[in-house]
């Protein structure tokens, strides 16, 4: 467990510390990703259906606002419709603006998670959003998942549907009673959607009760109860479920969540403290859980060698005035003017050259010798 925690520290600090950076990165793969998915599933304007333009369409998205991503994807669908006929971009046109006038509006920065869902779906880890929006947002992500369900399902059925809505025979009265017996009459649709709804609200709503292991527990019952609305919906609308790709797909999200529970929250719940104070006017009772944290062990390497350290230098050249073998040879400290000797300092009287008989003392050596 302790290396899970270094490890998990570790990725911490190297994401705050690249975080400008990896930011745009994340934004540009989610944005890529995104418009694949949209050109593989339509795909009908040439235009579009391009390497280049999705790349360069995923750099103008990773430099901008979320909201880009969500927009760019809207118009590339639109345009797509608008290859198989005009009245198909129109209805989906019309899909669009409804969800964003009755629904989005109310879950501005929020509205990310319409992007996810559709790849969630795509990648058999639908119940996967909805654990992981009401672990890391509020119950109000439930809207933005709605719409990606009913994005998802209404882009597969004009896929499946493409060859009669292309056909120049069929009439445009026909056409859109297909289009919207195909978006009303999709029981799996509704089925999801349900689901989706009632996991992001339950998930949210355990995940912040004060007991012990909330996160841990809401993660579980969101699974349980996904599985459950998936097999009574499929039971009571006529649609037939994989049961066991609905359970395996199902274990592997919740076990995703719980690896995202411990980045996220992994909280210390046998470190759990209980505060009661009060003020002049509430009383506050309140639960803290400390985070499962360790203490890294820094290495520090030292040279060892021959040669003495800079400071030792140092040390060795300071000159110490105060020591008996230097008294009476401080420099006198500079004054601005006329520079003045204490008095106390003794003064060294140079010897008269002139007076000294050079003559009589080397006679007196010479005798010596």
């Amino acid at each position: 467990m302790t290396a899970l925690l270094e490890f998990k520290q570790k990725i911490k600090g190297l994401y705050a510390k690249y975080e400008m950076y990896l930011h745009p990165l994340m934004k540009f793969v989610l944005a890529l990703v995104y418009f694949i998915w949209i050109n593989s599933n339509m795909g009908y304007m040439r235009v579009l259906d391009n390497v280049f333009v999705v790349l360069i369409l995923s750099l103008i998205c990773s430099i901008l606002p979320s909201g880009m991503t969500i927009f760019a994807g809207f118009v590339m669908m639109v345009a797509h419709c608008y290859a198989l006929g005009i009245e198909v971009a129109g209805f989906m046109l019309v899909l669009i603006l409804f969800m964003m006038i009755l629904f989005l509006r109310f879950s501005t920065g929020k509205n990310i998670v319409l992007v996810l869902t559709p790849l969630a779906c795509a990648f058999d880890l639908p119940v996967l959003l909805p654990i992981g929006c009401g672990l890391l947002s509020s119950a109000l992500s439930a809207l933005p998942a709605a719409g990606g369900v009913i994005i998802f399902y209404f882009v597969r059925f004009i896929r499946a549907q493409s060859q009669i809505l292309q056909n120049p025979d069929t009439e445009l009265f026909d056409r859109l009673t297909l289009l919207s017996n195909g978006l009303m009459s999709n029981g799996e649709m509704w089925i999801t959607l349900i689901a989706f709804v009632a996991v992001v609200i339950a998930v949210n709503l355990i995940r912040t009760r004060m007991f012990d292991y909330a996160w841990r527990i809401a993660i579980v019952a969101g699974g349980v109860i996904y599985v459950v609305i998936m097999l009574v919906g499929s039971i009571s609308f006529g649609v037939s479920i994989s049961l066991v790709s609905l359970i395996v797909f199902t274990v592997i999200a919740v076990l995703i969540g719980i690896v995202v529970e411990f980045f996220a929250f992994g909280g210390d719940y046998t470190r759990t403290e209980r505060l009661e104070y009060e003020d002049d006017d509430y009383y506050y009772f309140v639960k803290a859980v400390p985070k499962a944290l360790v203490t890294t062990s820094e290495r520090n390497i030292k040279k060892i060698n021959g040669e003495p350290s800079k400071e030792n230098h140092k040390q060795e050249r300071v000159v110490n005035y105060s020591e008996p073998l230097f008294e009476g040879e401080a420099p006198p400290k500079k004054k601005k003017g006329r520079t003045e000797q204490p008095d106390d300092m003794p003064v060294i009287k140079k010897a008269d050259i002139d007076n000294v008989d050079f003559e009589k003392k080397l006679e007196e050596s010479l005798k010596d010798l």
